[in-house]
């Protein structure tokens, strides 16, 4: 799977709280989660802070929907205070590595262009201005990219029966041509690989840019369409190659540096612009 966020820090258990013994075997199958304010040496800081049966590991991540997420086995806590305090320890000696990302992500959302009329939105990498105009009689709504002399636009030109936000339709619009691009990928890489996907599908996932099952299913987030096609197209061959190595050993990198020897490069430019690109859509108005 490739992660759409940066790399996690991550702690194995200590055997004090694994060996919890006859707890351990009566924990319930889910996951819960709720928000708590961290005392930390630097200063409180509001976290999501996630129980589940299935973590093996206590580990934060930063989410573009809930900025930092504390993940806590179950098997280590038995409440939610305990859940709590093991999660403000274990943050407090990552609070610099918070406090970076989080001041990253500050940034990028504060330059999102509002996603209006005149607005800027990244496409293929790209940023293009958007129009919104009246389609007159037409019946339908619709999206079109056209270049211009200042630079390129998404024009959405709006029927007079249109009932859907801005927002709705143009991610729409992206999902399709997201589900075209990753498609014509796994099209041109796969006979090449020598495998076969026993499914595709495209979501709004908030912590992969992709993913590949046992079930040989692989799933995209919509959102690569945003990024510059290079990145997709490193997406695509690196679930692909999942599919020949599951693991994340020096045969899957061989595979994945066969058919983009710039990987690393790619990659590192998903991980930069996490946030503004799962960002972009929550500010249109």
């Amino acid at each position: 799977m490739l992660a759409g966020t940066k790399d996690r820090p991550d702690r194995v258990l200590p055997a004090t709280c694994a060996a919890l013994g006859r707890y351990a075997c009566d924990v319930a199958t889910t996951t819960t989660e709720w928000r708590a304010i961290l005392r930390l040496p630097g200063g409180p800081l509001e976290c999501t802070i996630r129980r589940s049966a299935r973590a093996r590991l206590l580990r934060l991540t930063v989410d573009p929907r809930h900025v930092a997420v504390v993940t806590v086995p179950a098997r280590a806590a038995r409440s939610r205070d305990q859940a709590e305090r093991i999660a403000e320890t274990f943050v407090a000696e990552r609070e610099d590595w918070l406090r970076r990302h989080l001041d990253r992500q500050a940034r990028q959302l504060e330059d999102l262009s509002p996603l209006r009329d005149g607005g800027l939105v990244r496409y293929r990498g790209e940023p293009h201005r958007l129009r919104v105009v009246a389609g007159g009689p037409r019946r339908r709504t619709t999206v079109a990219r056209e270049g211009v002399e200042d630079g390129d636009e998404l024009i959405v030109r709006l029927s007079a029966a249109e009932r859907r936000s801005l927002n709705t339709i143009l991610e729409g619009w992206l999902r399709e041509k997201a589900r075209a691009a990753i498609y014509r990928e796994i099209e041109r890489h796969a006979i090449a690989m020598s495998v076969e996907p026993a499914a595709v599908t495209i979501r709004d996932a908030r912590t992969r840019w992709g993913s590949c099952s046992r079930a040989r299913r692989l799933s995209f987030s919509w959102r690569l369409v945003l990024a510059p096609p290079e990145a997709l197209e490193t997406v695509v061959i690196h679930e692909l190659a999942h599919l020949r190595v599951f693991g994340h050993g020096p045969g899957f990198w061989e595979i994945v540096a066969s058919r983009r020897a710039d990987h690393r490069v790619w990659r590192r430019w998903l991980r930069e612009h996490s946030f503004e690109l799962h960002g972009t859509l929550a500010t249109i108005e």
